[in-house]
């Protein structure tokens, strides 16, 4: 924090936003320079496949910085001209500095996409950063500090701090007075604990928390857009995604073909080549909680609800097999709660009005995915649905300039374009009488 503190004070202080942009744009390139070491380094952490991080995971860490570079030069402010009892007026404008020093706080699910995408808005501003990467997955947070200082990155604007969350790193991290605002990526009940910390000091937060999300399916959907989308949305990086699926709603003369449809793809997912482990043996048991439970709830378990036999030099990974659920009722355990995990139950509905009701009985509220051939249909329900983020069929697909969060308990603010800037500076007032 100190290190921070100083540089704070120092040449990052009065960098030029065009100079801002240009480190920027550096980093990203520096990432791509060191594209493998960056891979090697995710898969080592999260045991997830090599196509993934190619792919996905780690390029899209380095666009988050060149998505930054470009939105801090073209963000506006306000001006008013405002009248005066003496004829001869004042002007008022608006100006955007630094929040400060940040602290960031990151989860273990894909560990430099969602570090990147609070590091890269933070520096853009002009703030200095202390990362607190999850204890699991520590590799990537370290390499991209190696590429800020080979691009010249000023000593103490990007620290990493690695340690544990409770009584430890992270809690230091939060609580302490010379952290100016907390960003967070996580559960819903961490996110909670650091609210509490940040209330000392009535210091910033921004949070995307938990999700239980749902994937609606009309009839008239394109079936194999939409069997795409859900099975990815579901089991994509063993279902630790916090916008995955993990409730769909089927209407009912759909629902037998959509079942056993999802079904076959689900028992294609191959463990250990297209399919990884979860992120812990501590996660599993969490998860595998979930399958007994689902089981004593009285579910139909449709595939999968154990741990796949697996190859002598695998056996040691934390596999879980993918699994889906029917024929439980709305409040049990595994439709109420996330599981973070690769699996869903499917339920038929009858109607419109029913589906909304199902969607959002939930204490949860980031994202849902709606597949219907209809676009008044669509616009209806996206409108209806109490979720940060609607898709309409399709699922993950991205545009950086646009708001990311959760509503309810999945998150407080939302990041991305100038919503990112808007939390990452503080908006000052300058009135001139004329």
């Amino acid at each position: 924090v100190k290190a921070a503190r100083a540089a704070m004070r120092g040449p990052w202080a009065t960098m030029a936003v065009e100079d801002r942009s240009d480190l920027l744009r550096a980093i990203a390139d520096g990432i791509t320079r060191r594209f493998d070491d960056f891979v090697e380094a995710e898969m080592a952490d999260t045991g997830q496949p090599r196509s993934m991080m190619e792919h996905a995971f780690i390029p899209r860490g380095a666009a988050n910085f060149k998505a930054f570079a470009d939105s801090i030069k073209g963000v506006s402010t306000e001006s008013f001209q405002t009248e005066t009892p003496d004829g001869k007026g004042a002007l008022n404008y608006a100006i955007r500095k630094p929040k400060g020093v940040i602290g960031v706080i990151c989860p273990w699910n894909a560990p430099l996409l969602l570090m990147t995408w609070k590091v890269a808005p933070a520096l853009a501003c002009g703030n200095a950063v202390i990362v607190k990467p999850s204890e699991e997955t520590p590799g990537t947070a370290t390499l991209l500090g190696e590429v800020m200082n080979e691009v010249g990155v000023p000593k103490g604007v990007y620290n990493v701090v690695h340690g544990f969350g409770p009584g430890s790193a992270g809690a230091c991290l939060t609580e302490h007075p010379g952290v100016d605002a907390i960003t967070f990526t996580g559960e819903t009940r961490t996110g909670t604990a650091i609210m509490q910390a940040a209330a000392h000091g009535l210091r910033d937060v921004s949070f995307e928390l938990g999700g239980k999300n749902s994937a609606i399916v009309f009839a008239d959907a394109d079936l194999d857009v939409t069997l795409e989308a859900v099975t990815r949305s579901a089991f994509l990086n063993c279902g630790q995604v916090c916008l995955g699926t993990e409730r769909v709603f089927v209407e009912r003369p759909l629902f037998d073909r959509f079942v056993a449809e999802v079904k076959a793809r689900a028992e294609s997912l191959k463990p250990g080549a297209n399919f990884g482990p979860l992120i812990s043996q501590e996660h599993r048991e969490k998860v595998l909680s979930y399958y007994a439970k689902a089981v004593a709830e009285g579910a139909t378990v449709v595939t999968g609800g154990g741990v796949p036999e697996m190859p002598a030099e695998l056996a040691g990974g934390s596999w879980i097999q993918p699994t889906i659920w029917t024929g439980l009722a709305d409040d049990a355990a595994v439709v109420v709660d996330e599981i973070f995990g690769p699996c869903c139950h499917i339920r038929p509905f009858d109607s419109e009005e029913e589906v909304i009701a199902l969607a959002n009985d939930t204490e949860y509220g980031l994202s849902t995915a709606i597949f219907t051939s209809n676009l008044s249909r669509a616009h209806r329900m996206a409108g209806a649905i109490d979720v940060g983020i609607t898709w309409v069929n399709s699922w993950f697909l991205r545009d950086l300039r646009t708001p990311f969060g959760g509503s309810k308990h999945s998150g407080i603010g939302r990041e991305g374009g100038v919503h990112s800037l808007e939390f990452y500076t503080e908006l000052r007032n300058v009135c001139v009488k004329l």
